[in-house]
């Protein structure tokens, strides 16, 4: 099972990314409109793949990509600024496949 954390500040697009996530068998995901959310997602689930959605500052996105690489370096962080289920698609394959 892959397990996915999409991380994003809108929510009608967080919880449609999830959808299409979750519409896999073989994916699990689960999202965080806030930092300190998925701080929290990150240390209590072993994520192979990190989603970066649209939304996020830019110095959010430096913090969250510093500290999740230090802590699991092995967890592929892939930005995800939109784009149709196939593109999300093609960057999660792409990410399992590296």
């Amino acid at each position: 099972m892959t397990k996915i954390l999409y991380i994003g500040r809108h929510a009608e697009i967080l919880e449609t990314v999830l959808r299409l996530i979750n519409a896999r068998e073989d994916w699990f995901g689960l999202g965080a409109e806030t930092d300190a959310e998925a701080i929290e997602l990150f240390s209590k689930h072993d994520f192979n793949i990190v989603l970066l959605g649209c939304g996020l500052e830019p110095e959010s996105e430096a913090h969250l990509t510093k500290l999740f690489r230090e802590l699991k370096p092995e967890v592929a962080i892939v930005p995800h600024y939109g784009g149709g289920s196939g593109l999300l698609q093609n960057e999660i394959l792409s990410a399992l496949a590296q």
